[in-house]
């Protein structure tokens, strides 16, 4: 399904190295080299993932998304901040009941693709692709794990990354247990804390993710909105005209779907034209970037929220 017009004014963050944009991104933490079953901050962010208060892309690294999440839920269980906090929150987090990182046994189908060499930066070009596949099969396996590249290839030294292996992967959640909730909640993004929250109708936290919305030349819409429609698998409509920083020579086009295509493997579209919350292809940067008007979440959580939501769910865009 095409998007239509009315959705696709949003530029975002996550193409401009497509737009060739220019983006504030926020000091991320170095990555840390420690051994995976000594490493706390990996498990804090998996139980959290398991929770449904994500940390974001799961890098064993920690850093603002997971400080953010486990916030957020130390003040849904009403738990105290601090040091005796998080003790706490592990607890309640079921940390001694957990196996965090578990063996996976890569799949035919996992290692079948499709998969593109590389993705061309210019637009025109994309628009010849079949589909804006992933680049390689570790690619695939961190969405599929909700983990950086770099993450797995550390769990797994020495792997080659191919059908039938055995690998070790962290023990993340799934998006369907999420259903029982559908079209009950109410979905409020915090601009400051860079943060999307699900609300169900007793005020309780069912989900929460870091985003990345809003920049100085397309600001987050304040105030209350609603949900049009989820698109699964969008195309994305590429039209110079409706990007300020795009070169308006270039010409108007299609680009096909694919985890990596500009607005990821979700497309929210909301009552408020040219805005939608979306998908991204480059999930390490949420949280961390500009975005130029819409709401992005790495692609999983995009998946996660799509679940939760119907035409007519209420949005809460706040400062």
């Amino acid at each position: 399904m095409t998007l239509m017009r009315r959705t696709l004014c949003c530029a975002v963050a996550s193409a401009a190295f497509l737009l060739g944009a220019s983006t504030t991104i926020a000091a991320k933490p170095p990555v840390r080299t420690v051994r995976p079953s000594a490493n706390s901050q990996l498990r804090l962010q998996v139980l959290l993932d398991r929770a449904d208060f994500s940390p974001g892309e799961i890098d064993g690294s920690g850093g603002r998304n997971t400080d953010n999440a486990l916030a957020a839920f130390q003040a849904a269980r009403e738990l105290p901040s601090g040091p005796r906090g998080r003790a706490a929150a592990l607890e309640a987090l079921g940390a001694e009941g957990v196996e965090v990182v578990v063996p996976y046994a890569i799949t035919a189908e996992d290692a079948a693709g499709p998969f593109l060499e590389s993705i061309p930066q210019d637009m025109t070009e994309q628009s010849k692709l079949p589909g804006l596949y992933y680049t390689s099969l570790v690619e695939a396996l961190g969405e599929k794990f909700h983990s950086a590249p770099a993450l797995l290839k550390r769990l797994n030294p020495g792997a080659r990354f191919a059908a039938e292996e055995s690998i070790r992967v962290p023990n993340v959640a799934r998006a369907d247990h999420l259903a029982a909730h559908r079209e009950k909640v109410t979905i409020v993004v915090a601009k400051k804390q860079s943060a999307l929250t699900v609300y169900d109708s007793e005020k309780r936290v069912v989900f929460h993710a870091p985003v990345t919305s809003g920049s100085e030349h397309d600001p987050l819409p304040i105030g209350n909105w609603k949900v049009m429609s989820v698109t699964r698998h969008p195309v994305f409509s590429y039209d110079p005209a409706l990007f300020w920083n795009a070169d308006q020579e270039n010409a108007k086009a299609k680009i096909p779907a694919g985890p990596n295509n500009p607005v990821g493997v979700v497309w929210i579209d909301i009552d408020k034209p040219h805005y939608g919350i979306h998908g991204t292809p480059e999930p390490g940067r949420i949280g961390y970037s500009a975005s130029h008007g819409c709401v992005r979440l790495t692609n999983w959580d995009a998946e996660k929220l799509a679940s939760l939501v119907g035409r007519g769910t209420p949005i809460v865009f706040q400062e």
